[in-house]
C-alpha cells in the first residue's frame, strides 16, 4: 500500500525523479509506500516531504487505484504483486524545493502540465494526473479492471 500526491500549481505539476530498474532515469509522482500501522494521510505528507522537501496540505483524496501483476523475484520466481495505491491531491504550504538524499528519488522538479506527455515517467503519473483532471465520484478511473 502505498499514497501518492498530485500538487498543481500555475500549470506545473510537481514531480520527483527515480532510476527504473535498469537505471534508466524516470519521472514518478511524489509518495511511497506505507510504514505498518502508519494512516495513508499521514504517508503521503511524510514522502511528499522526504522527495521534495515542501510540506503539503491534503486538499483531497482523488481516487484509488489497485493493480496487479505477476512479477519475477531475483531468483526468476514469479511473485503476484498487488499495489493499492491512495492519490491525493495536495497544496504546497511550506519547505523550500530540495532533493532526496540516499533515498528513492534522486531529483525533485515543477515540470509544465503539457510536456509530461514528452517525459520519461512511470505509468502512475499517467493515472495520477487523469484522476486529477477527472475527479471520478467512485474514486475509480473509468476502465479499471473489475
Amino acid at each position: 500500500m502505498a499514497a501518492y500526491a498530485i500538487c498543481v500549481r500555475d500549470g506545473q505539476i510537481l514531480l520527483a525523479r527515480s532510476p527504473a530498474q535498469d537505471g534508466t532515469p524516470e519521472w514518478v509522482v511524489p509518495g511511497g509506500g506505507m510504514e505498518h500501522g502508519e494512516d495513508p494521510y499521514d504517508t503521503v505528507r511524510r514522502e511528499v516531504e522526504e522527495e521534495t522537501g515542501y510540506t503539503i496540505e491534503v486538499t483531497g483524496l482523488l481516487g484509488v487505484d489497485s493493480s496487479r501483476r505477476t512479477l519475477r523475484d531475483r531468483f526468476g520466481r514469479a511473485v503476484d504483486h498487488h499495489a493499492v495505491r491512495f492519490v491525493y491531491e495536495g497544496r504546497v504550504t511550506g519547505g523550500e524545493l530540495s532533493h532526496e538524499v540516499n533515498g528513492s528519488t534522486d531529483l525533485a522538479a515543477w515540470q509544465d502540465l503539457g510536456a509530461v506527455s514528452g517525459l520519461a515517467r512511470v505509468p502512475m503519473v499517467d493515472t495520477a494526473l487523469r484522476m486529477w483532471r477527472e475527479r471520478p465520484v467512485t474514486g475509480r478511473l473509468a476502465g479499471a479492471p473489475e
